[in-house]
């Protein structure tokens, strides 16, 4: 078996799978490209932690809203004509961006992404755990979150860039073409009805949730992700805005701190499928992942104290007089070593739920649960951070993200362990 970044890029001759990578690389994209210009609407429109904390959480309750019905659609209907939807949707997206006036037009924008969002993320991994190889969805799912990754890192680079070069009209037309190209992937090159083939009696009901969540994989899965969500979500949305607010960074440059996580994201993920694939354990892959993303977490406020330690290095680029200080060094490691570890927790998270979905043979299912765990926290997370971030301080929110993520590990080893005899007992449904 092919591993690391050759064997990824080795699936891309399976047009497929580039079909579908494609639909990761402009969701990946855009959604990058937009957390930078929240960290600009937030400057300009003079924002409190709070409403920083909305522009993640209107985005997230769109989400939770949606993946049980749409969970039950791709298990039923025709998957395809959701992930061209949600690219449809995503270019509307960005033509209203491109005119928002304040807070509050930033909120409905990011409810409505949050729907095309939901459509490309929940049905383009389900349909690549589906028409995968039985032997190999690690390998599948890992180069598929590479291309996300891969994608994101050019949101950052490349959408940093424009945002500090060029009016956002600019940007959100260069969006609107790379989304419009996967558009014509999928259109030209996968199947029809490539996920859902199960009777609607039988698809994403209640009894299928209720088997699902007897699992104790999935249960302690389910826990794990609602409390990491929460300090995972508040690194997304307030990093980008601690470095704009406090240290004042240039669009570009932050999106050069987001692209040194997102390089090791990039380069790391693929080998890391692979490795789950031969070794198994892939709870353990998990709980490390989490325990270093928590390590990451704490150590983002300090750059408050390396901005008046490390020497600025200022070089001229694209005409104009570049100063990277201590403080953009800091966030950039730190969130290097973000990208390290979501390249060790993903692609194993993401495996465990697809075998679990495939024992009742309801994938969509089985990733819908996954991604509600996720949003309930999503909600909560970014409003509650936004507030300890206004009434106590900044270190102390980015600490309590740290902690959400260290007890949700704690939570997640403690409960698999405690339940993990039950699998010897439980009886699997399905046909």
């Amino acid at each position: 078996m092919s591993s690391g970044l050759g064997g990824s890029l080795g699936l891309l001759r399976d047009r497929e799978f580039t079909a579908l990578a494609g639909t990761a690389f402009a969701r990946s994209q855009a959604y990058s490209t937009i957390l930078i210009a929240l960290a600009l609407y937030a400057e300009q429109f003079g924002t409190t932690g709070f409403i920083e904390g909305m522009f993640g959480t209107a985005f997230a309750v769109v989400q939770l809203l949606i993946v049980l019905p749409l969970g039950r659609k791709v298990d039923t209907g025709n998957a395809k004509k959701y992930l061209l939807a949600g690219l449809a949707i995503n270019v509307a997206v960005f033509v209203g961006f491109a005119f928002v006036q304040n807070s509050v037009h930033v909120i409905l924008m990011r409810m409505i992404q949050g729907l095309g969002a939901s459509l490309l993320w929940i049905t383009g991994s389900t349909v690549v755990g589906e028409i995968s190889p039985e032997d190999a969805s690690g390998r599948w799912l890992g180069a598929y979150n590479q291309v996300a990754a891969f994608s994101s890192l050019a949101g950052d680079v490349v959408g940093g860039y424009l945002l500090y070069a060029y009016q956002t009209h600019v940007v959100y037309t260069v969006l609107s073409a790379v989304t419009v190209a996967a558009f014509l992937l999928v259109w030209h090159y996968l199947r029809e009805n490539p996920g859902g083939r199960k009777d609607p009696e039988e698809a994403t009901g209640t009894e299928t949730l209720r088997a699902l969540l007897d699992r104790p994989m999935i249960r302690s899965l389910v826990l794990f992700r609602l409390a990491f969500s929460v300090g995972k979500m508040a690194v997304i949305i307030f990093l980008p805005i601690f470095a704009r607010k406090e240290f004042g960074i240039n669009a570009f440059a932050i999106g050069w701190i987001l692209a040194g996580g997102k390089l090791t994201k990039t380069i790391a993920q693929g080998y890391m499928g692979d490795l789950t694939d031969r070794i198994g354990a892939k709870h353990w892959f998990v709980a490390v992942g989490a325990i270093l993303y928590g390590l990451g977490t704490a150590l983002i406020p300090l750059a408050l104290y390396f901005e008046g330690v490390v020497t600025p290095i200022e070089f001229g680029m694209f005409g104009e007089s570049q100063v990277l200080g201590g403080a953009f060094f800091a966030l950039f490691a730190a969130y290097g070593i973000l990208g390290i570890a979501d390249s060790i927790r993903l692609p194993a998270s993401m495996a465990l739920f697809v075998e679990e979905g495939e024992r009742f043979d309801s994938v969509a299912s089985s990733m819908s649960l996954r991604s509600i765990s996720w949003k309930v926290g999503q909600v909560a997370g970014p409003a509650l951070v936004g507030s300890i971030k206004d009434f106590v301080s900044t270190t102390a929110a980015f600490l309590t993200a740290a902690a959400f993520i260290v007890v949700a590990t704690g939570v997640f080893v403690v409960t698999y362990y405690r339940t993990s005899h039950e699998d010897l007992t439980t009886p699997v449904g399905g046909d």
